[in-house]
């Protein structure tokens, strides 16, 4: 099982694909283990892809203390050094936009090209969904709830009319969630959703030096279009795009990861 040790932590990680170098951080409640996975997807094709799991989640070591933003952004740093990579292109998804933030800011030399996806700068800049506050109901029901912000348009009549289609979407967000038996899994998870609960880089974004292309979907409910805006305007440079779909439009609308693999390869 692959590991390096970063700091405090023992980070499990993956590497496949050819091509230049990219690191890929996911978001919320991520577990390598759960399927299909980013290697499963297009980037691979392109680059050699680096992806772990996070402090807290996964195989990765799950300290029994406070986790803080810095960390994470400190950990992705520490893992590009744990495998001898100088530094490589980052996409950060969701949460893992937020890490990406922290990375750009705290270790500028590390990051090539930069990638935000459906995340938010926190602050004056806008805060993505409150997740933690979720926490207190049953996996099935908060599973529902995320469903239903995380596409502004899956409203109750469009989820009567698409029944496989939320199932989907259910099933996901139920696989994302720790096993209930499992305490330090849950403890891991709930420790990422209050350190997310304090990210806040707004006042430090102009320190981020990677051209950066900030992109979101159009209807997502969770990190909103405005947010994508604010972080564009605040990074020096930033390109926006939006595209079709709300916080799953990567999956959504076929148009992104193309888009996206385009602006990564620019010289």
């Amino acid at each position: 099982m692959p590991t390096a040790t970063v700091g405090d932590i023992e980070i499990y990680y993956e590497i496949a694909g050819q091509g230049p170098r990219l690191l890929f951080i996911g978001g919320t409640g991520g577990d390598l283990r759960q399927k299909p996975g980013v290697l499963d997807g297009p980037l691979k094709g392109q680059f050699e892809v680096l992806v772990y799991d996070q402090r807290g989640l996964g195989r990765t070591t799950k300290p029994e203390r406070d986790y803080e933003m810095r960390e994470y952004g400190d950990d992705a740093a520490g893992l590009l050094e744990a495998v001898g990579w100088t530094a490589a292109h980052v996409v950060g998804v969701s949460f893992g936009g937020m890490v990406a933030q922290e990375m750009a800011i705290r270790h500028p030399a590390r990051v090539k090209r930069l990638v935000l996806a459906c995340t938010s700068s926190g602050g004056a800049g806008g805060a993505s969904y409150p997740l933690h506050e979720l926490a207190p109901l049953e996996p099935r029901a908060r599973a529902v709830k995320q469903v239903s912000i995380s596409d502004l348009a899956s409203d109750d009549a469009w989820q009567r009319e698409n029944p496989d289609a939320v199932k989907a979407m259910i099933d996901f967000a139920m696989q994302r969630q720790p096993p209930a038996d499992d305490a330090e899994a849950v403890a891991g998870a709930r420790r990422q959703l209050e350190a997310r609960s304090r990210h806040d880089t707004w006042g430090r974004l102009g320190e981020i030096q990677s051209p950066t292309l900030v992109c979101g979907g159009q209807r997502d409910g969770i990190a909103p279009p405005e947010n994508q805006e604010a972080l564009a305007a605040r990074i020096l440079g930033a390109r926006l795009e939006l595209f079709d779909g709300g916080h799953m439009f990567l999956l959504q609308d076929r148009a992104a990861f193309p888009r996206i693999v385009e602006f990564l390869q620019e010289s």
